[in-house]
């Protein structure tokens, strides 16, 4: 969910082209992080891994750092080997969801506050492999969608986020989604006197919840009577001032970006199951199907549509629902899809939630770039005391080459 450097002009010509040069198999991951357990007896507790971010080191990229919120469980840091270097706990009442960089500060989206969270991260730590990062969240920091403390313990709050720095301005950016509802926030990082970090808005804008379709019908996304259709995957595309973000049950969308807030959104490619009917089954709690597919969605998404993130204008996007990767070019039209499947002794990737991508060349481990995803299903799983299976999560590191040669 990152930017990234430029491709070299014949990596970037393949990703355009669909020339021999890109990967026609299913990549493994190289290394992997340690398995997270969904459960409060774990170490972190309730540790849930769901965005990775890469921080580039800017004189020794082989000590380049891999980012990951855990959720419950905090920020966790990673050499690229995949070992972990730090771990830091949530605030109290913190759940940490999504995260991104921009310079030497890592941003979190804290959706269990409503807030957004900034970390610096030291060059000499990361080179040390020793303590990455700093909290410098300016402790006034206002909510970034609640208008009190009372509406951020109902929970629509902080979730999605991407941040990258505008060209024109040097502004550093963090568009943030909303939890449950529709609408994206455009924030700007400001440094405060006293060494910390807060955010000032910019502006906002409402996706919408329901679509009229060409059979002159209005189809709304399934989902719980108080929940609108979410956004959460989302990349900051800063040197041509675009976002694009991804609602979960519709697709993904490019939206303008100024110093002021949002242009107009395209919706640029649907999940499979867009314009199907659905209705909320009350007694089992889940979306069940209520007429026939008219036909109207993608070809390449599966619902969930996830992370996104992007190399050189090629837009790489999860569909989660059936455990694939997509890749776009700048147009929005679709290339290719793949799968990240097992290697010796790496698991495969299952239900990706969140994905970063470097193009620079990290060191022997990583010469021509990364990427790192989120395994939403690690195995073998992990067991509790009384026997019983718990979730387990992770991220992979994916040599770049692998996925476009």
């Amino acid at each position: 969910m990152r930017i990234a450097a430029l491709l070299p002009p014949l990596l970037a010509a393949s990703l355009l082209t669909g020339a021999p040069a890109e990967a026609s198999q299913n990549p493994s991951p190289v290394a992997q992080t340690r398995a997270f357990v969904d459960d409060a007896d774990a170490a972190p507790a309730n540790a849930d891994a769901d965005d990775p971010a890469i921080w580039v080191h800017p004189r020794n990229p082989s000590a380049s750092v891999v980012l990951g919120t855990l959720k419950e469980g905090g920020l966790a840091a990673f050499d690229l080997k995949a070992r972990q270097l730090q771990q830091l706990a949530v605030p109290a009442g913190g759940r940490f969801n999504n995260v991104d960089v921009v310079g030497d500060l890592a941003v979190v989206s804290d959706r269990g506050r409503d807030r957004v969270r900034v970390y610096r991260i030291d060059p000499a730590g990361a080179a040390a492999g020793s303590r990455v990062l700093r909290d410098v969240t300016d402790p006034a920091a206002a909510p970034v969608f609640s208008a009190s403390e009372s509406e951020v313990d109902e929970q629509r709050t902080a979730y999605g986020l991407a941040a990258g720095r505008d060209p024109r301005t040097g502004a550093r950016w963090v568009a943030v989604t909303r939890r449950h509802e529709t609408r994206v926030a455009l924030l700007r990082l400001v440094d405060k006197p006293d060494g910390t970090v807060g955010t000032a808005p910019l502006g906002t804008i409402d996706l919408p919840a329901s679509f009229r379709l060409p059979n002159g019908k209005t189809w709304s996304p399934c989902g719980e009577p108080d929940e609108r259709p979410q956004l959460e995957g989302s990349v900051l595309d800063v040197g041509h001032r675009l976002l694009y973000t991804a609602q979960e049950d519709v697709g993904i969308w490019r939206i303008p970006l100024d110093g002021e807030g949002f242009g107009r959104p395209e919706l640029i490619d649907k999940v499979r199951s867009f314009g199907v009917p659905q209705r909320f089954d009350e007694a089992t709690e889940e979306c069940v199907a209520d007429g026939p597919d008219p036909g109207f969605g993608g070809k390449w998404l599966t619902a969930d549509a996830e992370g996104l993130t992007l190399a050189d204008g090629k837009l790489l996007a999860s569909s989660q629902g059936d455990s694939r990767f997509v890749l776009y070019d700048r147009a929005g039209t679709p290339r290719r899809d793949f799968r990240i499947v097992a290697g010796r002794g790496t698991d495969s990737v299952e239900h990706s939630d969140g994905a970063a991508i470097t193009t620079r060349s990290l060191g022997p481990l990583f010469p021509h770039g990364l990427l790192v995803v989120h395994d939403g299903e690690r195995r073998p799983a992990a067991t509790g005391p009384s026997g019983e299976e718990l979730a387990t999560t992770g991220f992979a590191f994916v040599r770049l080459e692998a996925v476009v040669r």
